[in-house]
C-alpha cells in the first residue's frame, strides 16, 4: 500500500509544487484549498503523470467546522497519513502597526495559526495511534526576524515556530517527526495576495534579483521527509543567494 500525504493550500505555489513532489515519490496525495477547479486540474495531472491516487478536499482552512467536515468526509484508509504538510498561509497588507487593517490581521491569524492548528489537531491523534508520521510546517524568515511593517505577519510565523517546537515535544514519545521549513523570498502568489491583486507592486518585491521558486522549497521538503527513521530535520532556513536576511537584499538594478 502506498504512503499517503496531505498538503494544505495545494492549488498554487509551494503547496502545488509539494503535491507534485510527493506524487513523484509515489505518495497518494490529499490536496486541499478553496479553488476547486485548480485542485481538480492538479488531481487529473498527477494521476495521469504518476499513477497515484489523489483526493481533493475543498474548504476554507480558517473555518473550524469546514475543516472538521472535510476531514470527517475522508474514507478511513485516507486518514492513515504518513505526511502532513501545513503549507496554507498568507500575508495580507504591509502596513505600519498604527495603520494596520484589523481584517488583514484576523485573516493572517485565522489562516497561518488557527488553520494550521485545526487540521493538525485532527491528524495528530492518527499519527500518535500508529506511532509514525511526519508533520512539516511552513514557517518563514519572518518567523525568525521581525521586519518593518511585517508586524502581525511576522507574529503569526513566530507562532508557527513555537507551535512546531511544542508539537515536537508532545509527539516525541510516539515516534512522530515534526519539522519546519523557513523560506526567504519565494516568487509565488504570495506578494500578489499581500498586495491584494496589485501585480505591479508584487513584481517590485523581486526586482533586480532571482528569488527562490516553489520547486526549490518542495525539494527541501523532499529532503526532510526522506531521511532515515532515526533522523529528524528540525528546521531548514533557505534563502535566495541575493538575500542575506530579512533586512539585506542585493539587487542588480540598471
Amino acid at each position: 500500500m502506498r504512503k499517503k500525504a496531505l498538503v494544505t493550500g495545494a492549488s498554487a505555489g509551494i503547496g502545488r509544487a509539494t503535491a507534485y513532489m510527493l506524487a513523484r515519490n509515489g505518495y497518494d496525495v490529499i490536496i486541499t484549498g478553496r479553488r476547486e477547479d485548480r485542485l481538480k486540474e492538479i488531481k487529473h495531472d498527477l494521476e495521469k503523470q504518476y499513477g497515484v491516487d489523489v483526493y481533493v478536499l475543498v474548504f476554507d482552512i480558517r473555518l473550524k467546522k469546514e475543516v472538521e467536515k472535510a476531514w470527517n468526509s475522508l474514507p478511513e484508509e485516507w486518514r492513515m497519513l504518513d505526511v502532513l504538510v501545513n503549507n496554507a498561509g498568507l500575508a495580507a497588507g504591509l502596513d505600519y502597526f498604527y495603520e494596520g487593517d484589523v481584517e488583514d490581521w484576523e485573516t493572517m491569524i485565522d489562516t497561518n495559526i488557527k488553520g494550521l492548528l485545526y487540521i493538525s489537531r485532527l491528524v495528530m491523534p492518527v499519527m500518535k495511534e500508529r506511532k509514525s508520521g511526519h508533520i512539516v510546517n511552513l514557517s518563514s524568515i519572518a518567523g525568525k526576524e521581525v521586519y518593518q511593517r511585517g508586524n502581525v505577519y511576522c507574529a503569526t510565523k513566530h507562532a508557527v515556530e513555537a507551535i512546531t517546537k511544542g508539537m515536537r515535544i508532545d509527539l516525541l514519545p510516539y515516534n512522530v517527526k515534526v519539522s519546519s521549513v523557513s523560506p526567504g523570498m519565494v516568487e509565488t502568489e504570495f506578494s500578489i495576495v499581500r498586495f491584494k491583486g496589485d501585480e505591479q507592486k508584487a513584481k517590485g518585491v523581486y526586482e533586480g534579483l532571482e528569488p527562490l521558486r516553489a520547486e526549490d522549497i518542495a525539494e527541501v521538503i523532499e529532503f526532510i521527509i526522506t531521511r532515515p527513521p532515526h533522523v529528524n530535520i528540525n528546521d531548514v532556513l533557505v534563502m535566495p543567494t541575493a538575500q542575506a536576511n530579512s533586512f539585506y537584499v542585493h539587487r542588480e538594478l540598471e
